[in-house]
């Protein structure tokens, strides 16, 4: 069984979010791959993950590569987990389909956009048997607040 945590975005926005969430990931010892729904989108992301802090190293890579196997985070748009992740993240209308495989999925969608919400919802009936589903609503102070 898998988590799956559904991160409804509405105050702070993806490129504000991932990199913390991916921090955590990493301190505690979890390889990471992040699915996104572009090329020009994961190249957008793994430029932002060098410089979105100064006081802050993120070691990742884009997938495609003969290191890729040796990423702790790696960005992609296929479907394989070619560094062997146990947690996998889906952005940018990426959509969970399945949980096999991972201890952890992090399915994140914007509030604003009501394709992505009605995606969330027919996500979130796809991968709750079987798994544990919690969704984490952004309160207007970015704060994060569990709904279900």
């Amino acid at each position: 069984m898998a988590d799956v945590l559904f991160y409804h975005l509405e105050a702070r926005p993806l490129e504000a979010v991932l990199p913390q969430l991916l921090e955590k990931t990493l301190e505690r010892g979890w390889r990471a791959v992040v699915e996104v729904g572009s090329t020009e989108r994961a190249e957008a992301l793994d430029a932002h993950l060098w410089t979105w802090r100064e006081d802050s190293f993120l070691a990742h890579g884009l997938a495609g590569d003969e290191m890729d196997r040796h990423q702790p985070v790696l960005i992609t748009t296929g479907t394989d987990n070619p560094n062997g992740a146990v947690v996998r993240f889906f952005v940018d209308r990426a959509v969970p389909q399945s949980a096999e495989g991972y201890e952890r999925i992090v399915y994140m969608f914007s509030g604003h956009d009501p394709d992505a919400v009605a995606e969330a919802r027919l996500a979130w009936k796809a991968l709750r048997e079987g798994n544990a589903l919690t969704y984490w609503q952004q309160e207007p102070d970015g704060r994060w607040v569990k709904k279900a």
